[in-house]
């Protein structure tokens, strides 16, 4: 069945408003699947393979502006990769997963936008224990339903006050493309079906995640940079509890 051109114009779209965040869009891209109709065994694979191409891109494109912090990511990685993988290997009924993460997310939605009204907290250090812990627990998780976990990470670290807007982007973004890669590989152990238009939807993905990561980086404020990534993971929670 061909999903028709309004299908990859979604999906140019999500990549986007998600890229311009450091986010790679597995959410958006799951739903647009779903809604298209595309076959669930194809869905969380081809998501995934989608959000290494945008992720890639936002990741450069805040990397290259100085804001990567290696120190933020080592011990978020050190625990979600593995766990991703292994969380790839795990096939089950994501319904369950999804609605939990969409309810979270309002939550971390509603106190991202209470805190952008208040004054400015200094960042405190990053707890490497707490930081693994957390990774661990959201490389799992995203493996089990095809995301690479940005949409979790990104509140976490400005709800602890551990970055700057654009340096939580950064660490999303290459974190999303290691968990995304694990995640594939994991699934790969037990074979892997991509939906026969993933030329297309590489193709769609990587024109709105290169514009969008260019702009998030270069051109929008961080204040501008939070309404908008509280938007993305509102419309993403909106979608994983009604979806």
């Amino acid at each position: 069945m061909d999903p028709g051109l309004l299908f990859f114009l979604t999906l140019l779209a999500v990549a986007f408003f998600y890229a311009s965040v450091g986010h790679g869009g597995a959410s958006g891209y799951l739903a647009a699947m779903a809604l298209f109709g595309l076959a669930p065994e194809v869905m969380r694979p081809s998501a995934l393979v989608l959000n290494v191409i945008v992720s890639a891109l936002a990741f450069y494109q805040y990397w290259n502006q100085g804001y990567f912090r290696k120190d933020l990511f080592l011990p978020f990685a050190l625990g979600s990769i593995p766990a991703s993988f292994f969380g790839g290997m795990i096939d089950v009924d994501p319904l369950l997963y999804k609605r939990i993460l969409g309810v979270l997310l309002v939550f971390a939605v509603v106190r991202m936008l209470l805190q952008i009204r208040q004054k400015e907290i200094p960042f405190h250090g990053v707890k490497w224990v707490w930081a693994i812990l957390v990774g661990t627990g959201i490389g799992l998780f995203s493996g089990m339903i095809g995301i690479g976990g940005g949409i979790i990470l990104s509140p976490v670290i400005l709800l602890l006050h551990w970055a700057s807007m654009k340096e939580t982007a950064a660490v999303s973004a290459l974190f999303i493309l290691v968990n995304s890669i694990a995640a594939l590989g994991g699934m790969a152990t037990e074979g892997l079906a991509l939906d026969n238009h993933i030329p297309w939807m590489i193709l769609a993905a990587f024109g709105g995640g290169l514009a969008g990561s260019y702009l998030g980086a270069r051109r929008f404020g961080q204040t501008w940079l939070r309404y908008l990534l509280a938007t993305v993971l509102l419309v993403a929670a909106i979608k994983l509890i009604l979806i």
